[in-house]
């Protein structure tokens, strides 16, 4: 389990809980084409799930409100969110459905594509989700409630809505992209995109670096902050005091992308929740999300303190 240390603010997960099936092939098969693959991995995943993993790694305090099925994938991530020391007393077992899945298939350059199949994660209903998080932020003071899109709409604005009635932070990573009500995007504190979902947000092509301080600075007029992260190029970020780009270090191999963005939004809520600032918490997500693409899936691949050299003092201020 994981050790919280004094003055530890609580997280809550509003999110999705797949078991992966990641299937390593030199390269994407072509319309109509079969191809062999070299190695078949059985991991728990789904971007809710990978977040509080990320967070629990780095001594987070996670609470994680999901669904899952009454089968032997929801009963091992269950077990295995437990292992990392996240609560699951708030992730509901449906009886009738079958657990989330993403068929993932992984490339020697590194590179991925997912297939989800949400299963009884479109079983999590608003009213839950709404009660739910009123219910942990009254009960522990949780501050900080991160929700992503691989629910359904309904789940986002619940989540939203009720996290910052109980004056708490709210942190959307919005992957994959769907359409957000501005009222809820105002709330966001960070709006977290990479640079397809930038572009679906904002209409036009975000590639890059440049391009994504320009979409910073247009999006922080949409919501209290955002970081638009770049995979290699690192993230760029806007707030209301300041904006910025952090450069990720060289990995030493790109072996499997797959979670790296949920072990970048894992940490920068974590150095949040702790209250350091954006500039800060958007490098040790830098930092989070370098180490994990150096290692095969997703939560497997998840750094501790000591995999980004950092102090406890320096995870929490």
């Amino acid at each position: 389990m994981s050790t919280y240390l004094p003055g530890t603010a609580g997280i809550i997960v509003v999110g999705s809980a797949n078991q992966d099936y990641i299937v390593r092939v030199a390269e994407p098969p072509g319309p109509g084409e079969t191809v062999l693959a070299t190695d078949l991995l059985n991991q728990p995943g789904g971007k809710g799930a990978n977040q509080a993993v990320a967070m629990a790694r780095l001594r987070g305090d996670v609470s994680f409100v999901a669904s899952v099925g009454d089968d032997a994938d929801g009963a091992q991530l269950i077990r295995e969110l437990r292992s990392e020391g996240v609560d699951t007393t708030n992730v509901e077992i449906i009886s009738r459905g079958r657990t989330g899945l993403a068929l993932v298939l992984v490339y020697d350059s590194g590179e991925n594509s997912i297939t989800v199949v949400p299963g009884t994660n479109f079983a999590l209903t608003s009213e839950r989700v709404h009660r739910t998080v009123s219910r942990i932020t009254a009960e522990t003071g949780a501050a900080t409630m991160v929700v992503q899109a691989e629910v359904l709409p309904e789940i986002i604005t619940a989540a939203i809505t009720a996290a910052a009635a109980a004056g708490a932070r709210v942190i959307l990573n919005l992957a994959p992209y769907q359409p957000v009500a501005g009222e809820l995007l105002a709330h966001c504190d960070p709006l977290v995109l990479n640079e397809a979902e930038a572009s679906g947000l904002l209409g036009w092509e975000v590639r890059g670096a440049e391009a994504a301080l320009r979409a910073v600075t247009e999006l922080r007029t949409r919501s209290r902050s955002v970081v638009v992260t770049v995979g290699a190029e690192g993230a760029c970020w806007a707030d209301a005091q300041d904006s910025g780009h952090i450069p990720a270090p060289r990995p030493t191999a790109v072996v499997d992308t797959t979670g790296a963005g949920d072990a970048f939004v894992g940490a920068l809520a974590v150095r949040l929740a702790a209250g350091a600032d954006l500039r800060d918490a958007v490098t040790v997500g830098v930092r989070a999300g370098t180490f994990a693409v150096q290692s095969p899936g997703a939560q497997s691949s998840y750094p501790s303190p000591a995999d980004l050299g950092l102090e406890p003092a320096e995870i929490h201020p």
